[in-house]
């Protein structure tokens, strides 16, 4: 690797790591004969295939010059930084070498925007393309698609990328003109739906035609920026919901606001990313997809901001003491779902054991159930501690809360899938 390079990826590397929506959950390309890598199984970044393994991808940037001044962007063209841009054959080269190397498994490949959304995505599409069809790589690829970009772009992208991707960045349209004055939704939307039309389409042809080429398999992602304007958790989660029912929306990823940008009055005076309040929409996000919940049961009019303290799903508990204890032995399996502590694997073998006898507290830890949430709200012979009809929800609040949340300074050890 020569210097100019070295130079290069040290650059780009540091500008894409702002990026989160990054991941290769959702597709498998197992090895074929004459092509190199494969998804089974300065710049390197971890991300989860769709079996748990951990895999590495190069997370990249063709280039940091961009056209566009958006105040939250650490890229944006007023701001003085180094800048850098790959040629098409030295990233193509440098992914290759990398994967040689048994550095990384798959590629990550963004762009700032030069000058339009065309240009930048063309050649984007030359790089997937030259990797698939000229050096046979057959490991995953994301690429984030341009918005603004042409429909024959995004579709030409689709045929090479496993993964693509549109950032809408903020969550509202008054707030993205204020911070990104250059940009409106309809530039994001319209990636998004060329992306869904292609997926569609190829899914119908791929009915009628065997062997006809996959189109973005594994779907499309976005990204939200979290914090750096006024709007609510409620109405974060109910963008997302209506991303979700899009049939080829995959994953929304949400990004706790870092202030790359101090300087700017528009933005936010915020010493520290905003970690707890982004984990815990991650948290509603998993509710929303695994678990039936509704934006609603989640973020209302009174509360619309997730609690800080505790996990959706036990302040959801909380709030419906109405509905606790829950009797294992009876309840379906949507209310099983809503016991804190039971989680879709736990819900499911309950269900399943309970057709041969009837299940004990000793059991349900084995099956992985959280008892030291999950006892203040099932009813269970076996246990002798008070459900949360004796205690009042304060109490089991107290008693499941650990600590208080002086501020979102840090990210706080809490419990995830529950």
């Amino acid at each position: 690797m020569n210097e100019s390079v070295l130079a290069k990826l040290k650059i780009l590397a540091e500008s894409a790591k702002y990026d989160v929506s990054c991941a290769s959950s959702g597709t498998s390309r197992s090895h074929r004969k004459g092509s190199v890598g494969s998804t089974a199984g300065w710049g390197i970044c971890h991300s989860f295939a769709e079996d748990g393994r951990c895999i590495a991808l190069l997370k990249i940037m063709l280039t940091n010059h961009c056209m566009y001044d958006c105040a939250y962007c650490i890229n944006r063209r007023s701001n003085d930084i180094p800048r850098a841009t790959f040629s098409v054959t030295e990233l193509v080269e440098l992914t290759m070498e990398f994967y040689r190397r048994n550095y990384i498994e798959g590629l990550f490949l963004s762009s700032g925007v030069v000058r339009n959304p065309d240009y930048t995505m063309e050649r984007l599409v030359r790089i997937v393309k030259d990797l698939r069809r000229v050096h046979r790589f057959n490991g995953y690829i994301h690429l984030k698609s341009i918005p603004g970009a042409s429909r024959e772009l995004v579709r030409e992208a689709g045929l090479y990328a496993d993964r693509l991707s549109v950032n809408i960045e903020i969550p509202n349209e008054e707030s993205l003109r204020l911070l990104a004055p250059e940009k409106d939704f309809q530039s994001v939307f319209a990636p998004m739906r060329y992306i869904r039309e292609g997926v569609l389409e190829n899914q119908e042809d791929r009915r009628r035609f065997r062997y006809a080429p996959r189109f973005a398999p594994a779907g499309q992602s976005t990204q939200m920026i979290i914090g750096a304007t006024a709007d609510t958790d409620r109405d974060i989660l109910r963008l997302s919901s209506a991303l979700y029912r899009r049939p080829t929306m995959k994953r929304v990823y949400y990004s706790g606001f870092i202030p790359v940008n101090a300087y700017d009055s528009r933005l936010p005076a915020l010493g520290q990313p905003p970690l707890v309040r982004e984990h815990r929409l991650y948290q509603a996000d998993w509710l929303l997809r695994f678990y039936d919940f509704k934006v609603e049961e989640l973020a209302d009019d009174v509360c619309p901001d997730l609690d800080l303290e505790v996990d959706p799903k036990l302040g959801w508990a909380l709030r419906h003491p109405e509905c606790f204890p829950v009797d294992v032995n009876r309840a379906d399996y949507a209310l099983l779902l809503r016991i804190p502590g039971v989680g879709v694997k736990s819900a499911q073998m309950i269900v399943a054991a309970r057709r041969y006898g009837r299940v004990r507290a000793d059991q349900l830890k084995k099956m992985g159930v959280v008892m030291k949430r999950a006892v203040y709200f099932i009813a269970c012979r076996e246990l002798p501690v008070q459900t949360i009809q004796e205690l009042r929800p304060e109490r089991v609040r107290q008693l499941l809360v650990r600590r208080p949340v002086a501020d979102d300074s840090r990210q706080l050890k809490l419990d995830f899938k529950e």
